[in-house]
């Protein structure tokens, strides 16, 4: 029987028999994915001044790797890469639409990254990339003293270090 899921995460919906592994919009492990009945989905979270540091932060580390995400999408000498980048953007771009919630803004904003038409390059980057939000995610978990943030920052560093595991995989290749 087909049901409708929802991600926590994200807040996105999801029509299948079963939950996904993954969320296909956000990357959240298949724990964050209830039936829509029992899906506790807020945004509307009080920060305080660390935690809206840290979210306006997140916002920017997601734009930037959404926008460096694209454009290897474009660019890189890889036909699978390509692919495997137009996908970590759209799930980029899917992380920043969720901080843009948190922080009530209109919009995302607009990202200027450039990147590399050597595939290696973008691969090495990618790396770097979710190496420091995987960090940053952490530190702000542990800083934060709302359990919305800490399940959100949290759910990103499993995300982020999939993301990562993809680019070695693809580096040892």
């Amino acid at each position: 029987m087909v049901k409708l899921w929802r991600c926590v995460i994200c807040g996105d919906p999801y029509i299948g028999a079963n939950p996904p592994s993954n969320c296909p919009f956000c990357g959240a492990h298949e724990a964050y994915i209830k039936e829509v009945k029992e899906a506790v989905v807020t945004f509307e979270v009080p920060l305080s001044e660390k935690d809206k540091a840290n979210a306006e932060h997140a916002l920017q580390v997601e734009v930037s790797n959404a926008t460096f995400y694209f454009c290897a999408a474009e660019k890189t000498d890889d036909a699978e890469g390509k692919l495997l980048f137009k996908a970590l953007g759209k799930i980029e771009a899917e992380h920043a639409a969720i901080w843009r919630k948190i922080l009530r803004l209109a919009k995302v904003p607009a990202g200027s990254e450039v990147c590399h038409t050597e595939n290696v390059k973008n691969l090495r980057e990618s790396h770097e990339r979710e190496d420091r939000a995987i960090a940053f995610y952490k530190k702000a978990a542990a800083e934060s003293d709302h359990e919305r943030l800490k399940q959100i920052f949290n759910a990103l560093v499993e995300i982020e270090t999939d993301h990562l595991h993809l680019s070695e995989q693809r580096l040892k290749a």
